[in-house]
């Protein structure tokens, strides 16, 4: 480092003490975006403030209790500053070690919200996904640069209860955007143009010539997966996008059929069955088909899965009686840890039948769920 700028601070040392000279190696740190000396100026300068040895190896909890307040506080606000610096400089990662450690996700959820996808975003995406800084983006990232393949092999782990119906409606939306595009680029190789319409079965309609024994639009593998996470979709743009992706799905020759665990080994027909309900199509067909499939799958190989797909069925449906009563014939022994349906203390409650549940509860010598029905009735 050149000799003048030594001298320099050693002049605004004499001349405007400490703060000056804290002021101009900041100032200078700052210009030349060496933004961890900045912090670390910042820090000094906090000690020096606060009498204390200005170099020092130890931690916060060293320092005498009543200075340790005001230092913390001067460290909060560094990390801010110097972390907002990288920001700025678009270096999220780097500014992220800064955040985490004052605990402050806002800023840095912020700047990945922005974030177009590019290469080499794996830090990022990191931050976003594994460290829960905005999860519902890192996942939009790991689409838009690896592909649904790799989004749906994550998505079996995703750590986001809160976006996880956002990633499911992504994935949706981006299997049925490949479907149609793929489809269109068929019809116009054959028919001389591809029609507009983005409806799958408006496209295939008439088109018994695009199901041929070898002839497949998007990944069925893919297509499988898709189907089974959109079971927990809400919304209903959703759903009917879900719908024509199984209703696709069954024209497919017999080869590229898949078959998922019960109650859904017919795999498109019963997903499609499943999801039409869900947008009000066709409700009493779908609980009779899935209540059938609890007296035709093997209990020992299929458990309680059967019974707990109509349970769920039968609530989101609205229709808890029956949901009630599915659950007491079929799941009364089931440990509620092993349920993924409401349990028959849940469907009572959002049913506000709670005479049932305080007999249920009685029954069982639950006091807990007793007191919950005695308080709301």
């Amino acid at each position: 480092m050149p000799e003048d700028l030594f001298d320099a601070l050693d002049e605004a040392l004499c001349a405007g003490g400490a703060a000056a000279g804290f002021e101009l190696l900041i100032r200078k740190f700052r210009g030349e975006k060496k933004y961890p000396l900045v912090f670390e100026a910042r820090i000094m300068k906090s000690r020096y403030e606060l009498g204390l040895p200005v170099i020092h190896d130890g931690q916060l909890e060293d320092l005498p209790e009543e200075k340790r307040a005001v230092h913390e506080r001067a460290y909060m606000e560094a990390a801010h500053e110097v972390g907002g610096l990288f920001l700025a400089d678009g270096d999220i990662p780097r500014a992220w070690s800064y955040f985490r450690a004052i605990g402050e996700t806002a800023p840095v959820a912020a700047a990945i919200e922005q974030l177009q996808p590019q290469e080499n975003q794996e830090a990022v995406i990191e931050i976003a996904l594994h460290e829960r800084v905005h999860p519902r983006k890192g996942f939009e990232l790991i689409l838009a640069n690896y592909g649904i393949c790799r989004a749906i092999t994550f998505f079996e782990q995703y750590p986001d209860r809160k976006t996880r119906e956002d990633c499911i409606r992504l994935l949706v939306r981006t299997l049925h955007h490949e479907l149609v595009e793929s489809i269109q680029r068929t019809i116009a190789r054959n028919e001389g143009h591809a029609p507009e319409t983005r409806s799958v079965p408006d496209l295939i309609a008439g088109r018994d010539w695009l199901f041929g024994e070898y002839d497949y639009y998007v990944d069925t593998s893919h297509l499988a997966s898709v189907l089974r996470f959109s079971l927990d979709a809400t919304d209903r743009e959703t759903l009917g996008l879900a719908v024509e992706l199984a209703e696709y799905g069954k024209h497919l020759a017999s080869t590229f059929q898949f078959h998922g665990d019960p109650p859904f080994e017919d795999g498109c027909k019963a997903y499609a069955i499943y999801l039409r309900a869900l947008i009000g199509e066709n409700g009493d067909e779908a609980v009779a088909y899935f209540r059938g499939k609890i007296a035709m799958c093997d209990a020992e190989t299929s458990g309680t899965v059967p019974a707990q797909t109509l349970v769920a069925l039968l609530a989101r449906l609205g229709r808890y009686p029956e949901a009630i009563a599915v659950s007491l014939d079929h799941l009364r022994d089931t440990d509620p840890n092993r349920l993924f349906c409401p349990s028959v203390f849940q469907l009572c409650q959002a049913s506000g039948d709670y005479g049932r549940l305080r007999s249920l509860a009685r029954e069982r010598g639950d006091l807990l769920h007793f007191a919950a029905a005695a308080l709301q009735s």
